[in-house]
């Protein structure tokens, strides 16, 4: 146990050394945590720590998906959500089929196991383009777009994960019932995040007090997040939407000082979040 925690602390050591190495090279520090992970990963005898798939999807996904939402300019997401929905939906669905094919011809899969295949690394990180576009000179309206498909894919990659490992256990594969499943899945989990969203803002407009409204806003995409998982639709999309749907309400709920406040709480929650996804990559 020891050893472990020693590991730990080493590597919150190299999250501080990396971060500030990419400060002074003034390039996003994200890019230097997959690379400085990658590379201690290769570091014979580290002890072995293991960690649970589900845990680590209720803990890591949620805050980023909510803090990109929040802080996403609604207007300049809804005037481009033509651009959004094609490369979140369309173009994940494409790559997952393609995928899916070149694994079948080239590599021998079956059909099924190259769509879960596909599914699994047919989506863009969700917070990758965010962090790394905030340090190079892209034309605003790319930067909104590919901040809004990075909300939305995992929404669809996760659906097609869905029924791709089913088409695996069962050997069949409805289309027809698949689009169904797909469309009553995601409206379920738009409803969910409006009514987490629409209560989050009922709350923050009855109670004025920085501490305690912060702390609902860190459990609001944890909310979201496993109410829409209860009723068996899209998680992803519960957390996004209700996201987007708080922030573009933020100006008229939270003060002045609680703005000032929870800012630099969610951006070091997101700091936080990243350098644990180091740690994921530094131990496996």
């Amino acid at each position: 146990m020891r050893s472990v925690v020693e590991v730990f602390v080493w590597l919150l050591v190299a999250v501080a050394v990396l971060a500030l190495v990419a400060r002074k090279l003034n390039i996003s520090y994200p890019i230097l945590f997959i690379i400085g992970g990658l590379l201690l990963g290769l570091i014979p005898k580290l002890p072995e720590v293991r960690l649970s798939p589900e845990l680590v999807f209720l803990f890591f996904l949620p805050p980023l998906l909510f803090s990109a939402a929040l802080f996403t300019s609604w207007r300049d997401f809804r005037c481009n959500l033509r651009p959004i929905s094609l490369l979140a939906v369309g173009l994940v669905l494409f790559t997952t089929v393609a995928v899916a094919y070149l694994a079948h011809y080239f590599m021998g899969l079956p059909m099924a196991a190259g769509f879960v295949l596909g599914a699994i690394i047919s989506p863009p990180d969700a917070i990758a383009a965010t962090a790394i576009a905030e340090h190079l000179k892209i034309p605003r309206r790319i930067v909104t777009i590919l901040e809004g498909e990075s909300l939305v894919n995992d929404a669809t990659a996760l659906v097609a994960y869905r029924f791709a490992v089913v088409a695996v256990a069962t050997g069949s594969f409805s289309l027809a019932q698949a689009g169904g499943e797909f469309v009553l899945v995601s409206s379920g989990g738009i409803l969910v995040g409006l009514l987490i969203g629409w209560l989050a803002a009922q709350f923050h407009r009855r109670v004025n007090d920085a501490p305690i409204e912060i702390t609902v806003s860190l459990l609001t995409p944890f909310t979201a997040y496993l109410l829409a998982e209860r009723f068996a639709v899209s998680d992803v999309l519960a957390v996004v939407t209700a996201g987007l749907s708080l922030g573009r309400r933020m100006p008229d709920l939270l003060t002045f000082k609680t703005r000032l406040q929870g800012g630099p709480v969610w951006e070091m929650d997101v700091f936080q979040v990243l350098m644990q996804h180091f740690q994921r990559w530094s131990l496996n």
